[in-house]
């Protein structure tokens, strides 16, 4: 177990550098160019919007929007790709992505306009929060207990209480953060069925 995991702690590095990497350039390409990137935004109940569910979530309003979401994103997504690998991990984040985007766009404020990473923070909380309890690991519990007690006050993101934050994505990213806990679970092996054996070495289902 120890082993795989140091196994996957360069590549999970790796992975969440570049994604933060590429967040920052894209987010630099937005200033320059006088903020055409934030036309990626999710725009609610807009058709033509849908395509921009995954897009929304590498734009920022802003880096002061981007410094803001880098630290968690690169803190969270680190354990989770270290602890569920890289396929599983990516998983995850695509279903929180999909799960945050169609949530702002079927109830967020008409002529609102949403981008940002704190969707797929959110999802990576609520993974970390109860991952460890539904696959019964200690290791992966105490994981759990610690991003909670770091970042349990990001819980209040999720309620409409701050104008100008996307409660909805937050919260909706929660959610697909829980269900991807389940969807991608390891799955145990099931036992065999218990043999007898008799004086000759000819096994029998009991």
């Amino acid at each position: 177990m120890a082993g795989r995991t140091t196994r996957r702690a360069a590549p999970a590095i790796c992975l969440m550098l570049g994604w933060v990497a590429l967040l920052w350039l894209l987010e630099g390409v937005d200033v320059v160019t006088g903020g055409a990137l934030d036309t990626f935004g999710i725009q609610p109940r807009e058709p033509a919007e849908l395509v921009d569910v995954v897009p929304a979530a590498f734009m920022h309003f802003g880096f002061g929007h981007l410094a803001a979401n880098t630290l968690p994103l690169l803190v969270l997504g680190f354990v989770a790709a270290l602890r569920s690998g890289l396929r599983r991990f990516l998983a995850v984040v695509l279903l929180v992505i999909l799960t945050s985007g169609l949530g702002v766009w079927l109830t967020a404020a008409t002529h609102s306009n949403t981008a940002g990473a704190s969707g797929v923070v959110f999802g990576l909380f609520g993974y970390l929060l109860v991952r460890g309890f539904i696959e019964r690991k200690p290791l992966d519990i105490a994981i759990g207990l610690a991003v909670g007690l770091l970042y349990g006050s990001i819980l209040w993101g999720a309620l409409p209480t701050t104008s100008g934050i996307s409660w909805q994505a937050h919260l909706f990213g929660l959610a697909g953060g829980v269900l991807a806990a389940f969807l991608f679970r390891e799955r145990r092996p099931r036992t065999g069925t218990p043999t007898l054996t008799n004086l000759q070495g000819t096994d029998y289902a009991p």
